[in-house]
């Protein structure tokens, strides 16, 4: 028999709980937003309304096609870069959750030649290869947001098989086969680049995380084997545990 599919509501109460982590953990302000793919439904995903992370309640949780269409006939006012889940999850059938984020960290990554290396184990989930994706490449100037699904499906299309990729003078998508995967990576990619930024600045040689190094930690399992643990105190410090561990009636 195949594995029961996750209760809807248990879902939606998780990506509230994503959304209040990701806020408490400084990854996203006032901006940016995480989405799961629908757990009934490949061809549907789920997604705040236009609201702040921090705010996120599960009222505000919306369903949406893979065109950026609402699916549950509401007329709340969507995120405007909706765009680039659309395209992440249209691209990669095993991608279960998205994120967006403007961190600072990341930015001078963003706009640099000097690409983001891998130099913490926690980050080592991110990947060995973190590409750069500029919209004015294919779009010209633009308001420098994914406010199309042609954007969002370029975006994918430089993401590739990575699980990461910075958006020139933006911030990041992450893309992962789980939310907890995807909340690891998105947490640790700031503080990966912060360390890394630290070591430029001191000058000399610097070890990277190697790939065979990534390879044995991916193979404890999407974001490690001791993720629910992670999950558990994030939670706790964003006063969310009661969503994340949230219960049919």
């Amino acid at each position: 028999m195949g594995q029961e599919a996750p209760d809807l509501n248990q879902v939606i109460h998780e990506l509230v709980a994503a959304n209040r982590i990701l806020a408490n953990q400084g990854v996203v302000d006032a901006y940016g937003h995480v989405s799961v793919r629908h757990p009934h439904d490949k061809n549907l995903f789920l997604l705040s309304c236009s609201r702040s992370p921090e705010l996120v309640e599960p009222e505000d949780i919306m369903t949406f096609r893979m065109d950026g269409s609402p699916a549950d006939g509401r007329k709340d006012n969507p995120y405007v870069e909706r765009f680039i889940h659309c395209g992440a999850y249209e691209h990669d059938d095993k991608v279960m959750a998205v994120v967006h984020s403007h961190a600072l960290a990341v930015l001078p990554f963003s706009i640099s030649s000097t690409p983001m290396r891998t130099v913490i184990h926690t980050a080592s989930h991110m990947g060995e290869h973190i590409p750069v994706w500029d919209s004015q490449d294919k779009f010209g100037d633009t308001g420098l947001l994914v406010s199309t699904i042609e954007q969002g499906r370029d975006l994918a299309q430089a993401l590739g098989t990575s699980k990461v990729a910075l958006m020139r003078g933006h911030g990041f998508t992450a893309a992962a086969h789980s939310l907890g995967e995807v909340l690891k990576i998105s947490i640790y990619l700031p503080q990966n680049a912060q360390v890394y930024l630290d070591a430029l600045r001191l000058g000399g040689t610097i070890k990277c995380v190697t790939p065979g190094e990534m390879a044995i930690r991916d193979s404890f399992g999407p974001g490690g084997r001791e993720l629910a643990r992670a999950m558990d105190y994030w939670a706790m410090r964003a006063g969310c545990s009661h969503y994340l561990h949230y219960k049919k009636s």
